[in-house]
């Protein structure tokens, strides 16, 4: 079979990393505008963001399995469909509840691309130079989180909020059509074709949905739903229970557990997890309390925030370059200890009407940080699974982080408003809390709060990371090798 030129493929998984991470960074700088413009109350701010990322969290484990049987060029060509034609009604929205179903559809495309991309690229490139194809594949999302905050506050300064989408169609519509010309299929298996699991799938989203609104009390008390959180906690605990059988007896089962019981893999998911619950809600949190005193609008928010981007593509530069001459361990680790610094900081610091060079120090602190977990943990991981798990092993990646980034958005929002009443906590989120010195004050009071809860998180990552083994493992074949192997 002909070999793929890996930095085709590259250029291909590319804007697909740009068009989400664009549009993720730009929707958090534009949310007060988003909210103010369209009447959006408190509960229909937070579904701005949560729809989006629980879709994509609950659909990733299912997707990342179904690319492994058919194939990921199909799953991640009809991904970008979708995602493009979502953004495209997420601009034209008229009313909050338009916005939100739009959003929903945008995570399931969003799904299909950020779990293929990773195993396309591992795919492609030679295990040799694969931690530099994941280092430039983080080093590119890096840079569009640095771009995203900017261009997503001037098309909202200039455009208005819909300019936030409009922005990202035309990088959407270039890359579907680029991907259709140059994604390879994926080699054809020989042997007969595993059999989807549909009742595993079904079983884990079930599963994945019931934990998140059970670790997540504010998002139940917008649903009108306040104080079941433990009812979806025994759903969830008895729906694991039933899936964990349900592999176990499946001659094809949608998760191997044995990609998961693994002295490698086991505290690398961890880590995974808590470092995204850590540091995602991060940026969010300081737009906020920029923004909510009048201070600064969108674009110098934008401009703000944008250290802990640079600082990951700086980190996610350095990992690249270090990835196979320093231990994975050494580097993961040296990240979640950024990550914490960072949000110790940021604690300790951010203030409505403070200073803005301590918190650019501590933003930067934890892009640095982020950027050095990425790339070293993912090669990490995608090296020690056979190249027909890969789909389903970064599957299972992508919705532990989604999991995290849905946690520390709800946790921290939750905390960060818990002390203002309902009227005030949807200024808060539209940046009008100018005129109420006394609800300002209680909201810093939370976002401080809320920065000490995710510090905690981050030094549970960095435990996580400080128990890996420290010796790098040999590499499993890659796709690419295997079809080089099959030339006569």
């Amino acid at each position: 079979m002909r070999r793929a030129n890996p930095w085709t493929v590259f250029s291909a998984t590319s804007t697909g990393v740009v068009a989400v991470f664009l549009n993720i960074s730009g929707v958090n700088v534009a949310l007060p505008t988003i909210a103010r413009e369209l009447g959006a109350s408190a509960a229909q701010s937070s579904w701005i963001l949560l729809s989006y990322m629980l879709v994509t969290t609950v659909l990733v484990l299912a997707i990342g399995r179904l690319a492994d049987i058919v194939g990921r060029r199909p799953l991640y060509v009809g991904g970008y469909v979708v995602f493009t034609l979502a953004t495209a009604v997420c601009a034209l929205s008229p009313a909050p509840e338009v916005l939100i179903a739009a959003r929903t559809v945008q995570g399931v495309g969003a799904a299909a691309l950020v779990t293929n991309t990773t195993a396309l690229l591992t795919d492609s490139f030679p295990s040799g130079s694969l931690g530099r194809g994941l280092g430039l594949n983080a080093t590119v999302a890096a840079v569009t989180q640095a771009v995203g905050p900017l261009a997503g506050g001037a098309a909202t300064s200039w455009l208005g909020w819909r300019g936030t989408f409009l922005v990202t169609l035309p990088i959407c519509l270039l890359g579907l059509i680029w991907s259709v010309l140059v994604v390879p299929r994926t080699p054809a298996r020989r042997g007969p074709r595993e059999r989807f699991d549909v009742g595993g799938a079904l079983l884990s989203t079930v599963a994945l949905a019931a934990t998140l609104l059970a670790l997540s009390p504010d998002v139940l008390a917008e649903m009108g739903l306040s104080g079941s959180g433990p009812v979806f906690g025994a759903v969830a605990s008895l729906v694991w229970v039933v899936f964990v059988a349900w592999q176990r007896r499946r001659a094809s089962p949608l998760v191997d557990l044995a990609v998961l019981v693994h002295r490698m893999r086991g505290p690398l998911y961890a880590a995974v997890l808590l470092n995204a619950a850590a540091q995602y809600a991060v940026v969010v949190l300081v737009s906020l309390v920029l923004q909510s005193t009048g201070r600064v609008d969108a674009l110098a928010a934008g401009l703000l925030v944008s250290p802990l981007a640079v600082g990951t593509t700086l980190g996610a530069v350095v990992a690249g370059n270090l990835v196979g001459r320093l231990p994975a361990r050494t580097l993961v680790t040296s990240g979640s200890a950024a990550v914490l610094a960072g949000t110790v900081l940021l604690a300790v610091v951010l203030s409505p009407d403070g200073s803005y060079w301590p918190v650019l120090v501590g933003l930067f602190a934890v892009g640095t940080g982020t950027g050095l977990f990425m790339t070293p943990g993912t090669s990490l991981l995608m090296l020690t699974v056979p190249a027909t798990q890969r789909g389903i092993a970064n599957g299972v990646r992508s919705a532990l982080q989604n999991v995290g980034f849905l946690l520390s958005t709800a946790v921290a929002l939750g905390v960060a408003t818990s002390g203002l009443s309902g009227s005030a906590r949807a200024d808060a989120y539209a940046g009008a809390l100018s005129a109420a010195p006394a609800q300002l004050g209680a909201f810093a009071d939370g976002v401080r709060a809320a920065l000490v809860v995710l510090a905690v998180i981050a030094l549970l990552a960095l435990l996580a990371c400080a128990v890996l083994p420290g010796r790098r493992p040999a590499p499993t074949t890659t796709a690419t090798e295997l079809q080089e192997e099959s030339v006569p």
